[in-house]
């Protein structure tokens, strides 16, 4: 082994480490969609309506689908400087991207809604986008590290710049009529909505494309400095942590540019502040990815030197050395915990078993918990999924068949 590949080997703790912070977030996310009264009905992140309660709990989850996709484009740095060749690292990229989206609207769809009813084909989310990212970059690791990163920034800071171009509501949320060709690709590039894709058959594009894309391509430009001195790259990851966070406070109280929704004042200073956090993720803004991207340069750099010897430490690379498959059991918990709680007390499970929209649309008086319910939940699935993953994480490390890439 060089010296190189030593280093990026030992350095993987951090990136595990920050991945499956994320992905233990992401659990909390998922189980308040389905667990929490009414938050299928509302929005969470709303000033005027949501608790400071609610407000941070959803807040804190924007972190997860960035720092995924960004450390998606890390990770195929990596692979390539553990020496894959261009030829087998695009060969990778390509089959896996598809097998992804393969995968999201089919399993991870069940896993959503419960049922096999395919008049609502899925959601296009965070799976369906790293898949389409992968097969970009299964052309674009051609080219130079510092050419894809260059253009990654750049379709991350410019996009704004489309917010004018909208397909109209009533057309792109499965109006009548349906949105044409045209529309349909602008939904699947920049544009939250519903296409439709054969008969009655529709699909929601809750990830538009631009600029997730990008993140992805800044990523594996960064992956670079995994080869540098430890020192150097620890004082690198900080400073663009710093600029990053730095520079969504500025251009925030700016109010100009960087986010389809300014910030405005409220009639109390907290409802203002939370105004100002509530950045947009459908498309991920260029504000929403400097607030989320930033801090998370500055845990990379401070996770820099762990070693993966305390509890917390283990507990969060496990989680981060099996992405996929605790995405997989993160749905299957958050949605099958809504389910028996709501058997156990009582209450009405059947609209947990409808298409995502109808959900909310048909969910009986009552149904929910309060919030505290949601932690308590989150937790006892953190606790039921960790053993399952560290047994995954170590079949997958004592046997290196090619099928368990995929997974």
């Amino acid at each position: 082994m060089t010296e190189a590949k030593k280093k990026i080997k030992e350095r993987i703790y951090s990136i595990d480490f920050l991945r499956g912070i994320v992905m233990m977030i992401m659990l909390l996310d998922h189980t308040r969609e389905f667990v929490h009264a009414g938050a299928l009905q509302s929005d969470p992140t709303d000033p005027a309506t949501t608790t400071v309660a609610v407000f941070f709990t959803r807040w804190i989850t924007h972190f997860c689908a960035p720092v995924f996709v960004f450390l998606s484009g890390v990770s195929i740095y990596l692979q390539k400087a553990n020496g894959k060749s261009n030829g087998e690292l695009s060969g990778f990229l390509w089959t896996r991207g598809l097998w992804l989206i393969f995968l999201e609207f089919t399993l991870i769809r069940f896993l959503i809604v419960f049922n096999l009813d395919y008049s609502f084909f899925g959601m296009a989310q965070v799976i369906w986008v790293i898949g389409v990212s992968m097969i970009a970059m299964a052309a674009l690791i051609y080219l130079p590290g510092k050419i894809v990163g260059i253009a990654g920034i750049l379709m991350i800071v410019l996009h704004n710049l489309l917010d004018g171009f909208q397909v109209p509501p009533n057309i792109a949320f499965a109006g009548t009529p349906p949105p044409d060709l045209s529309q349909a690709i602008w939904i699947i590039l920049h544009q939250p909505g519903v296409v439709r894709l054969f008969g009655d058959s529709q699909a929601f594009v809750a990830y538009p494309l631009i600029p997730w894309v990008g993140a992805m391509m800044a990523g594996y430009a960064l992956g670079s400095i995994y080869s540098w001195d430890s020192a150097k790259r620890r004082k690198l990851l900080l400073a663009l942590g710093l600029l990053a966070t730095v520079l969504f406070v500025v251009v925030r109280l700016v109010n100009v540019y960087g986010d389809p929704s300014h910030w405005k004042y409220q009639e109390t200073g907290v409802e203002t502040f939370l105004s100002f956090l509530n950045t947009t993720k459908y498309p991920p803004s260029l504000l929403f990815l400097l607030m989320t991207l930033g801090p998370a340069l500055i845990v990379l750099a401070l996770a820099d030197r762990i070693e993966g010897k305390s509890v917390g430490q283990r507990i969060s690379i496990t989680f981060g050395r099996v992405p996929l498959f605790f995405y997989f059991l993160q749905w299957a918990w958050a949605h099958g915990a809504a389910v028996l709680l709501s058997y156990l007390a009582g209450k009405d499970p059947s609209y947990l078993f409808l298409a995502l929209f109808e959900m909310g649309q048909k969910a009986p008086p009552g149904h929910g918990f309060p919030l505290w319910v949601v932690y308590a939940a989150w937790i006892a699935g953190l606790v039921i999924l960790y053993p399952l993953c560290r047994w995954w994480g170590n079949l997958k490390k004592r046997n290196k068949h090619w099928a368990l890439s995929y997974l």
